[in-house]
C-alpha cells in the first residue's frame, strides 16, 4: 500500500494506490493519477519489475483511480481489468490505440482475477459509489479492497495506521459515506455479501485501513445507514435562488 504519493499542498484528495505480487506476477490495484505515478512506478519496481506486471486493476473510473492509465500503458502490457460499464470511457484516459485488445471487462457478477499462481476476486460492488463498481478480495492474505467504501478523509501519514476502533475514525468516515454511497439498500446487499467472507483487513481506496473490532463494526455501522437518495428531497431538487 501507497498512502502518501499524492501530496501536493492539499488541493487533491489523499489517494492509495496497492500492488500485489505472487511469485514473479504483480498487479496494481487503483493506480491513480499522474499525481501518484512517477512515485508509484519507483516503489512499485523495487518489488516486482514492471514487465512482470499481469494486470491493472481498476475498481472503476475516477480520475483519482485511473487517470495515469495513458502513462502505465506505455510503462507495462498489462491487461486492463475494469467494469464493462466503463470499457468504454477509459480510452479516454489514453492516446488513440492505446488499450486497444487491452481491457477486460470485469461482468457485473464479477470474476476471478489470476495473479501468478493466485487469484484476486473481483466482488459486486454497484453503486458504491459508481455504477460499474467492484472491491477486490485477496484470500491469501484475506485482505478486502474495498474502493470508496470504508474511505475516511485524513492525510497520507494517518492512512498508514491501521484502524482498530470505528469510534475513533467515524469523523472522519461518516460525511463522506452519506453523500457517495447511493442508499442502505445497497450498503444491506453489500454487508450480508462480506459476512461470508475471512477478512482480516478492509483497506479503502482513502485513507485507513480497518482491523480486528473494526471490521465487524464498519459493517453493522453501514448496514444501518442513510445515505445517498435516502437523504434527497424537493429542497435538494429546486432552482438555486
Amino acid at each position: 500500500m501507497f498512502s502518501d504519493l499524492c501530496d501536493d499542498g492539499g488541493e487533491a484528495v489523499q489517494a492509495n494506490q496497492f500492488l500485489i505480487v505472487d511469485g514473479e506476477a504483480g498487479a496494481i490495484i487503483d493506480p491513480g493519477g499522474n499525481l501518484a505515478y512517477n512515485d508509484l512506478y519507483m516503489a512499485l519496481v523495487r518489488h516486482c519489475p514492471a514487465r512482470q506486471l499481469s494486470a491493472i486493476i481498476a475498481s472503476h473510473a475516477d480520475p483519482d483511480i485511473i487517470a495515469s492509465l495513458d502513462r502505465w500503458t506505455t510503462a507495462t502490457s498489462a491487461p486492463i481489468y475494469i467494469s464493462t460499464v466503463w470499457e468504454r470511457f477509459i480510452p479516454h484516459f489514453c492516446k488513440p490505440g492505446k488499450t486497444g485488445g487491452r481491457i477486460i471487462g470485469i461482468p457485473d457478477e464479477g470474476m476471478r482475477i489470476r495473479i501468478g499462481r493466485s487469484e484476486l476476486i473481483a466482488l459486486p460492488a454497484h453503486f458504491l459509489h459508481a455504477e460499474g463498481n467492484f472491491q477486490f478480495y485477496d484470500p491469501i492474505s484475506r485482505i478486502l479492497f474495498s474502493g470508496d467504501l470504508g474511505v475516511s478523509i485524513v492525510s497520507g501519514r494517518e492512512a498508514a495506521q491501521p484502524v482498530r476502533s470505528l469510534a475513533h475514525q467515524l469523523p472522519f468516515m461518516e460525511r463522506f459515506h452519506r453523500r457517495y454511497m447511493v442508499s442502505n439498500k445497497v450498503l444491506r446487499l453489500w454487508a450480508d455479501m462480506v459476512s461470508t467472507l475471512q477478512i482480516d483487513m478492509i483497506v479503502p481506496q482513502h485513507g485507513a485501513p480497518l482491523v480486528g473490532p473494526a471490521i465487524g463494526e464498519f459493517i453493522e455501522w453501514v448496514r444501518h445507514l442513510p445515505c445517498g437518495i435516502d437523504l434527497m428531497g424537493p429542497e435538494q431538487y429546486r432552482l438555486p435562488p
